[in-house]
């Protein structure tokens, strides 16, 4: 059971770690700010993320010329780098898939758009990937706080590509965009679905166990 759920977590980790960092570059590379060095940044600090959350799933490539790199060495054998080059070119497919869907029209603030909630749901669920990451693999001091932070930056721009990135609705009743269908209802269910993936499929199998043993005292 264990050795299905790794081999599920090592594929799902190539994917989501590809589109996430493919949604960061295309988000930055359509704002007004688009320039370079702040791409490179961005994707820096997007890939920093994934080594954090999936590097010791599936060591974190996020790219095929990495794969077949280090297929070349020796260092993944042939069958599971065809697997992770498929799902690294699937998560970059269905990343600018969103893209497209988001980019359709101008994001509002003031009433319900389904390509807000998408936005938001989906930055909130890249943001909470850190959050779990830092829960689970027990991470503490200036290690928590970059991961979060991180993460938080890398779910802010991927959701501005549908919305303007707020991933709380707690800032959203601050700035007067509290709508429940949106700013609302979105990074609720991103974080729902985020935090209980990484706990399904990504999470050390110690911490499974622990979490059974609470569960029955």
């Amino acid at each position: 059971m264990l050795l299905e759920r790794r081999k599920i977590a090592m594929i799902l980790a190539e994917f989501l770690g590809t589109a996430i960092l493919t949604a960061v570059i295309l988000a930055v590379t359509r704002s007004n700010v688009g320039i370079p060095y702040f791409i490179g940044l961005a994707a820096g600090v997007s890939l920093a993320v994934g080594m954090v959350v999936f590097g010791a799933i599936s060591g974190a490539h996020f790219n095929p010329a990495i794969t077949i790199g280090m297929w070349t060495a020796r260092k993944i054998q042939a069958l599971p780098a065809i697997v992770y080059v498929a799902a690294q070119l699937l998560g970059a497919a269905v990343a600018y898939l969103l893209y497209t869907y988001f980019v359709r029209t101008l994001p509002s603030t003031g009433e319900y758009e389904p390509r807000i909630l998408v936005a938001e749901a989906v930055g909130a669920f890249v943001f909470s990937l850190g959050w779990a990451a830092v829960v689970y693999h027990k991470l503490e001091g200036g290690k928590a706080a970059f991961v979060v932070g991180a993460a938080f930056m890398v779910g802010v721009i991927v959701a501005t590509l549908g919305s303007i990135g707020l991933l709380n609705p707690a800032v959203a009743l601050g700035m007067r965009s509290w709508v429940w269908g949106t700013y609302v209802l979105g990074p609720v269910l991103g974080a729902v679905i985020g935090f209980n993936l990484y706990a399904l499929l990504f999470a050390p199998a110690s911490s499974l166990v622990e979490g059974k043993k609470s569960a029955k005292k």
